[in-house]
């Protein structure tokens, strides 16, 4: 599916964020770096409620790769809703999809994706995840996410 075809209800889980002046770059615009911020702090948050990370002596996840396409500009002020849904479950890793959408709008603003290998904190070796971090975010998953 292409980027602009991506509409908010391809996306299970969601969070409102506010942009603020210091976001904004020298054309008034959100600052391209700032979109993946936003992408980050969405789906850590979606781990950290579902007890992806965070978990008391668990794995950490870290991320290995990421991507963003831009569709249409955000300004101040402005709340986007950050939405996020899992591309892909491996054993040892996450791949998250997230989109933005702008108030009122199904279409995105940009849509992107962070995938995190997950890791034993003290090794930073790739640790399985185990059955209750793939259950927490199966909801969010297409039929042939997992492996």
């Amino acid at each position: 599916m292409q980027a602009r075809d991506e509409r908010r209800e391809h996306y299970g889980w969601g969070i409102p964020i506010a942009s603020r002046w210091a976001d904004c770059d020298a054309y008034g615009h959100v600052n391209n770096a700032i979109y993946y911020n936003w992408f980050d702090t969405a789906l850590t948050t979606m781990a950290i409620e579902r007890g992806v990370l965070r978990r008391p002596g668990g794995s950490i996840g870290l991320c290995i790769a990421s991507g963003c396409e831009f569709l249409a500009p955000i300004e101040f002020p402005e709340t986007i809703e950050a939405r996020v849904r899992i591309g892909r479950i491996g054993d040892k890793s996450l791949r998250y999809e997230i989109a933005l959408f702008r108030e009122n709008q199904d279409v995105p603003a940009a849509v992107g994706h962070f995938t995190h290998v997950f890791v034993a904190p003290d090794t930073r070796r790739p640790v399985a995840l185990t059955p209750e971090q793939k259950q927490a975010v199966k909801d969010l998953a297409p039929p042939l996410a997992a492996d």
